[in-house]
């Protein structure tokens, strides 16, 4: 299962099941399908419900806010999450707000989503990832893409609900395979899922049961992938033991999973692509700091990018941005 076929067929089965649902996006449409496929093939078979846009994508916010008023169900593509600044204005002063102004007389669910990321040595305006930006914008959710969390049931939520959704997908999970937890593992990880009622679920991954674990690693997209490499290594070679919490909705967030892993652990981690400095990170390191003061056995580590602009040169590009050496590093220091 190819997360990017896996995301296209969920695609597909939001345009079959809701008559509703329109796609939208620069370069959607066949032959090309989309800068990394995700689209192929839909607007062959929906042709009026699959429309290729102007390049703007202001416009493609804009028209799909009008849409969702008029009772449509729009998903909006922006090719790369770095345009995402190109509809802050439509999302955080119009899209987020019409349900609470209107007293629920009208909604607004825009679906978004944004291809993000680096690691492809893409350069300065298309390796970013901005998500932070939009972390804590009042009644907007933000979900992040991971191979642990089936993009089918994501979707069947978005299309459930009311608010506004921003999916955050990493460019580098498009041609990885799912890692669904199945029969309670995760390749030769123990997983399992833990969510509060109504929230989208947290995996839980670990080599050996949580009360064994001695810190709880919080990582989301892409960064997840690389953290489960790392805490799986370095159980079978050092015997040092993590538990890796895998949060599928970023922001509001559903603390209860983390509070109920770093009781047990006493040490928690944060890892994240975005650059360090006001972030979701930090966020989850005062919140759980103020909640479980005196649980915890050291400081919250947060792990993320260097705050500079991300080069061209691959090889700069990986000093900055966070990969599993910085992780590594950071599980090592919280067992020393």
């Amino acid at each position: 299962m190819i997360f990017a076929k896996e995301l296209g067929d969920a695609l597909r089965a939001s345009l079959t099941d809701d008559p509703r649902v329109v796609v939208l996006g620069e370069d959607i449409a066949d032959p090309y399908g989309g800068a990394f496929k995700v689209t192929r093939g839909l607007s062959t078979d929906f042709p009026a419900r699959v429309r290729t846009t102007p390049i703007s994508e202001g416009a493609v916010a804009g028209i799909s806010a009008g849409l969702a008023l008029a009772g449509k169900r729009p998903i909006a593509e922006i090719m790369f999450g770095d345009f995402l600044t190109l509809v802050f204005d439509q999302v955080v002063n119009h899209i987020v707000k019409y349900q609470a102004m209107y007293a629920g007389q009208a909604t607004c669910p825009v679906v978004i989503r944004a291809p993000s990321g680096g690691h492809r040595g893409y350069g300065p305006t298309h390796s970013q990832s901005l998500e932070k930006h939009f972390l804590g914008v009042p009644h907007l959710r933000v979900v992040a893409a991971s191979l642990y969390h089936d993009p089918k049931d994501a979707f069947a939520d978005f299309l459930g609900q009311d608010s506004p959704v921003l999916y955050i997908e990493h460019k580098l999970l498009y041609p990885q395979h799912l890692a669904l937890p199945e029969g309670g593992l995760v390749g030769n990880l123990l997983a399992a899922h833990d969510a509060s009622p109504g929230a989208l679920p947290t995996v839980r991954l670990s080599a050996v049961p949580r009360h064994d674990c001695t810190m709880t690693v919080l990582a989301y997209g892409y960064q997840a992938m690389l953290a489960a490499r790392v805490i799986e290594r370095l159980a079978v070679e050092e015997e040092i033991f993590a538990e890796l919490l895998v949060p599928a909705q970023i922001a509001p967030m559903d603390w209860a999973p983390v509070e109920r892993s770093v009781r047990a652990t006493g040490r928690l981690i944060t890892v994240e692509e975005g650059v360090s400095g006001w972030s979701w990170g930090t966020e989850a390191a005062a919140v759980i700091s103020q909640r479980l003061f005196g649980e915890l056995c050291r400081p919250v580590d947060v792990v993320a990018s260097t705050p500079t602009v991300i080069p061209s040169s691959k090889q700069r590009e990986s000093r900055m941005l966070v990969g599993e050496e910085q992780i590594e590093a950071a599980i090592r220091a919280a067992a020393a």
